[in-house]
């Protein structure tokens, strides 16, 4: 039986959306769900590490308003949907969370409409 090719979308939330935005590249990802990616540690926004977002991949990033570790900006192939009242756990509306990913997923082909 032969596996039919997929494309690849690494994913990942807080530490594992910095793993999945550095690894993307390497692993010909086609995109990259990054929830609750860590901008900076809490109270040192000096210490920027948007860089981590992959370029000319698209990418989104989905954080709350009131995450400690701040809100990246969107930039070229990097979307950024921003969760009003929740913070780094985003478990604030979860519904509205999950139907902001499937947009996104379903608007790049990577997702059926029902």
């Amino acid at each position: 039986m032969a596996v039919r090719a997929m494309p690849l979308i690494l994913g990942g939330r807080s530490s594992g959306a910095r793993v999945a935005s550095r690894t993307a590249p390497l692993l010909d990802a086609v995109g990259v769900l990054a929830l609750a990616f860590p901008l900076h540690p809490p109270g040192k926004p000096e210490k920027s590490r948007a860089g981590e977002l992959p370029e000319g991949i698209p990418t989104l990033v989905v954080n709350g308003d009131r995450d400690p570790f701040g809100v990246p900006a969107p930039a070229g192939s990097v979307e950024v949907v921003v969760r009003p009242g929740a913070v780094h756990d985003l478990r604030k509306d979860l519904p509205g969370t999950a139907g902001a990913v499937i947009v996104w997923l379903r608007r790049h082909g990577w997702a059926a409409e029902f």
